[in-house]
């Protein structure tokens, strides 16, 4: 595994945990920022994205889980709208963060342990499965920023949902008249 790895995984988990943990106010920029970064880190990092096979297999076998996982993040994040500040707020705990950090501390793992404590298995399994280091790296980038966009995508539709109630519940209730 090369650098790559560490450095997008590093810097999502940096990113998610500054953005959501605590009270945050959920504004455009927040929104946007993994968007961002997502359209960043998969020219520079990804490399020769398999376009059929099992490495294709592989890559988005690696971007379904990093959805999952970042819908089950997103199930850990509560969403309040604030009457005083007319805006819609999140809230994160510590059980998101440990989520986050459970998910992004196995892939690093997974990464020193490909070339440190089973590189013989691995290149055997790359081998006979006709899956490319490059792959597997790809896999794994994808499973990062799956994580990331699915979790945003699910903070947009929460934000969206409570906006939307809220306007229901504050507009005023027409009086008929008989």
């Amino acid at each position: 595994m090369n650098a790559s790895v560490w450095i997008v995984n590093l810097a999502v988990l940096t990113a998610v945990l500054e953005a959501d943990l605590g009270r945050r106010k959920v504004a455009w920029f927040r929104l946007a920022r993994p968007i961002l970064m997502a359209a960043a880190i998969i020219p520079f990092f990804a490399k020769n994205i398999a376009t059929a096979g099992a490495g294709l297999t592989l890559e988005l076998t690696g971007a379904a889980a990093g959805i999952l996982l970042g819908l089950g993040a997103a199930a850990l994040m509560r969403t309040e709208y604030d009457t005083a500040e007319k805006t819609v707020f999140s809230r994160a705990g510590a059980a998101y963060a440990a989520l986050w950090a459970a998910v992004v501390g196995a892939r690093l793992y997974f990464a020193y342990a490909s070339v440190h404590v089973f590189p013989t298995q691995l290149g055997h399994w790359l081998a006979t499965n006709h899956i490319t280091p490059d792959a597997l790296t790809d896999a794994l980038i994808f499973l990062a920023v799956g994580m990331l966009l699915s979790r945003t995508a699910a903070l947009l539709g929460r934000t969206s949902r409570v906006r939307h109630t809220h306007r229901i519940t504050a507009a005023p209730v027409a009086v008929g008249h008989h």
